[in-house]
């Protein structure tokens, strides 16, 4: 048989597929059951001879895609039919056109949303970077084409081990980077949690099948116990007469790992590894508020609350809808345990997220929630979609994806910002005079300067002068979009008038001379003056930062020769390059020769060959040999730079430079010493520090490159700087040190 045909086992499976699928749909008229299936006809054939990675046929994926639209977000039968369709134009011999013809405009519109950018583009950008700033792009008109391609990617997680490590680790880090917080952002925490285990799987395996195991122990041994604690909580909400289920989820993998790096624990430590959930029926003409914390009084009457632990998502909801009351209560025994209380309304947003809550404003009036002004303001702030890829990569995740911080005015006000925002981010957030004239601020009554950073709950007053106007660096005090575009919109108009004085300037003062302007006098001038562009060379000029030392002895001479002469010799090149900028060209040339080949694995040597590619230890997190690594070429692919796996700027750098990591692996290093930091802590005794010393250069030939250890209260904790040859070696030391006697914590620092 033909291996591009269905076999016939595989054509059972796919109508078993389709059956579930037009199951799902429960809500669609026969009308919309027929649309369905004409898109899964189109796409079947479209798709036809064509298979994935792992073998099976293609088609696979677009029923997957959309039982994950239906089933997993409830959204309707467009939604459907899209994701049924959503590769066809990319893949096979269909336009935009043809799904129009067929399927009409918002279909096509929701198809072509989804197709990745294809022909010519900014090569000096990141290819994924354009594609990721074009679907972004489709918030400001339909919100479901991001909802269709959160599907598409949960997907080819799940199907991520057919493909070769490189790809494994560019997708995960995708995914990481953009695609979880997006879902996290929309409400679909479950599909949120899943991509993160799963890109954690690819990016960290070790730590993902250590933790995994543990937690799946945990839930093995505990069911004892959560059966114990629920029981007295069913009988006191049974006695009330409240109609409710309960039930108990354990932390997802990642969301552990993030806990032991964020707190610097243990897994053993983690306090609130499973939570309840109590969700309810609530009774008519009571605020569903009000009988959450009813709830909360009566399971409060059988456990202690820990009152700081308190949080009320039903009078303020998240960014993404969500609404529960969480409280976290002592259960027999002293273990703490987190309890959700949510209505089903609750419920069902928590787990349809955004589709949920548009359902639920359809049939009640209501004010803007937090989601519908969380997306006005993605619409307002994404007017400009001409900005730099990468810029807008960067700008979107920070501003839309990053957690928030609620801060006040003096009156009271509430403002919500990123986390990380700054004073002067919060003065152009109330308005751009305001912050074209901010000079300071008082955060909670103190004097801050511009760049400060706050925290949720500041009270923030801005302090403004007339006479103040937005200054250049301006642009590093600031972190949001919004403050960026006005400070540059205000920098723009002052360098249109630097650059008209300073050619003024120049005309003048060839008039002068004598002499016509033309494109060789401003060559002159730009080369003898190091500028890069005449409008730069205008603008510095008219700013006054630039002095026109020597003008008449530069226009009168030729070109610079001596500087021509000076780096030919230096870089060996001809007398042709009559500029700096072909000197760099050349240069760029020669060192290019040496390229690096992705499809072999690149072998980080103790010594390498002079014509080999050198290699850089990325000082973010100081990889050692034996730690998972991943490379990733310069623009000249004449270096590499090595990272963790599980480094967040390689998870970054991957999410945006795919086409540069590079498969690395460590050779075997014995002479070369790496740079490793440990965090240690114990009880304080006589001649500790000395024992310690001892063991590390005087039994184990470490070197320690710095010693810090504070004592306080009989306890001692510190770091310490050492030089190691491998993660092997590393973890000898580690053990040696953990058996020093009063020593309660060794852990390397991951920097």
């Amino acid at each position: 048989m033909n291996p591009t045909l269905q076999t016939p086992e595989e054509k059972s499976l796919i109508q078993t597929k389709l059956d579930e699928l037009m199951a799902s749909c429960t809500k669609s008229s026969q009308e919309e059951s027929d649309f369905i299936r004409k898109a899964f006809d189109l796409a079947n054939d479209a798709h036809m001879g064509v298979r994935r990675k792992a073998g099976e046929p293609y088609i696979f994926h677009p029923l997957a895609v959309a039982l994950i639209v239906s089933k997993e977000m409830g959204l309707g039968y467009k939604s459907v039919s899209a994701a049924l369709l959503h590769d066809v134009v990319e893949d096979a011999d269909y336009t935009v056109d043809d799904i129009r013809f067929r399927f009409g405009d918002k279909i096509a519109s929701m198809v072509e949303g989804l197709t990745k950018i294809d022909g010519v583009f900014d090569k000096s950008q990141s290819k994924q970077a354009e594609n990721f700033k074009k679907i972004l792009l489709t918030l400001t008109d339909d919100v479901r084409v991001i909802l269709v391609k959160l599907a598409d990617r949960l997907h080819n997680m799940r199907t991520l081990d057919a493909m070769p490590p490189h790809k494994q680790f560019q997708i995960a880090s995708e995914t990481l980077y953009l695609f979880a917080p997006l879902a996290y952002r929309m409400g679909f925490y479950a599909i949120k949690s899943e991509m993160e285990d799963l890109s954690m799987k690819y990016y960290n395996p070790e730590a993902y099948k250590e933790i995994k195991s543990k937690i799946e122990k945990k839930e093995s041994e505990n069911k004892q116990f959560v059966n114990d604690f629920e029981h007295p909580i069913v009988k006191k909400l049974r006695e009330a007469g409240i109609e409710f289920e309960i039930s108990s989820r354990y932390k997802s993998v990642y969301s552990a790992w993030r806990k032991m790096e964020n707190k610097h624990i243990p897994f053993e430590e983690i306090y609130d590894l499973f939570a309840v959930r109590i969700v309810f029926d609530p009774k008519r003409g009571i605020p569903e508020r009000t009988q959450c914390w009813s709830i909360y009084s009566l399971i409060t009457e059988i456990y202690r609350s820990k009152t700081d632990r308190i949080r009320d998502w039903v009078g303020t909801p998240k960014v993404n809808g969500y609404e529960a009351l969480h409280c976290t209560l002592m259960a027999a025994g002293g273990a703490w345990v987190e309890v959700q209380i949510r209505t089903y309304r609750m419920e069902e947003i928590a787990e349809h997220g955004i589709a949920a809550h548009w359902k639920y404003k359809e049939t009640a009036v209501e004010q803007e929630g937090e989601l519908d002004k969380w997306l006005r303001e993605v619409k307002e702030n994404m007017s400009n979609p001409n900005v730099n890829a990468m810029e807008f990569l960067d700008n979107f995740k920070f501003n839309f994806l990053a957690p928030n911080i609620y801060v006040f005015t003096p009156k009271g006000d509430q403002r919500t910002l990123p986390k990380g925002a700054t004073v002067l981010d919060f003065a152009y957030d109330i308005h751009s005079e305001i912050g074209n004239r901010t000079a300071a601020a008082k955060v909670n009554y103190v004097l801050r300067p511009l760049n400060y950073p706050l925290q949720s709950g500041d009270q923030v007053e801005i302090i403004t002068v007339e006479n103040q106007k937005p200054q250049r660096e301006w642009l590093g005090y600031v972190k949001t979009p919004k403050a960026k575009s006005l400070i540059r919109s205000v920098l723009r108009s002052e360098v249109k008038e630097h650059g008209k004085r300073g050619r003024k300037i120049i005309e003048d003062k060839l008039k002068e001379l004598g002499i016509q302007p033309s494109a060789r006098t401003y060559r002159k001038l730009i080369n003898a003056y190091a500028q890069t562009t005449k409008e730069e060379l205008f603008c510095n000029v008219g700013a006054g930062l630039l002095a026109l030392d020597d003008f008449d002895k530069v226009i009168r001479e030729n070109t610079p020769q001596k500087l021509v002469q000076y780096w030919s010799m230096q870089l060996g090149l001809g007398a042709r390059n009559n500029n700096v900028k072909n000197m760099r060209r050349e240069l760029s040339k020669k060192q290019g020769s040496q390229k690096i080949d992705r499809k072999t694995p690149y072998l980080i040597k103790e010594t390498a060959q002079d014509e080999e590619p050198s290699f850089i230890i990325a000082d973010c997190c100081k990889p050692i040999p034996g730690d998972e690594i991943i490379g990733f070429t310069d623009e000249e692919k004449t270096t590499v730079t090595v990272h963790k796996k599980k480094c967040p700027e390689a998870s970054r750098l991957a999410a945006k430079y795919g086409d540069r990591i590079i498969n690395t692996q460590w050779a075997t290093h014995k002479v070369l010493s790496f740079l490793v930091i440990l965090e240690i802590r114990g009880i304080d005794r006589m001649g500790i520090l000395r024992e310690l010393t001892d063991i590390i250069t005087g039994q184990l030939n470490v070197n320690i490159r710095k010693l810090n250890i504070e004592s306080h209260d009989g306890i001692f904790e510190g770091s310490m700087e050492l030089y190691v040859h491998d993660v092997e070696d590393l973890n000898i030391l580690i053990d040696r040190v953990k058996a020093v006697k009063g020593m309660d914590f060794v852990r390397r620092v991951e920097v």
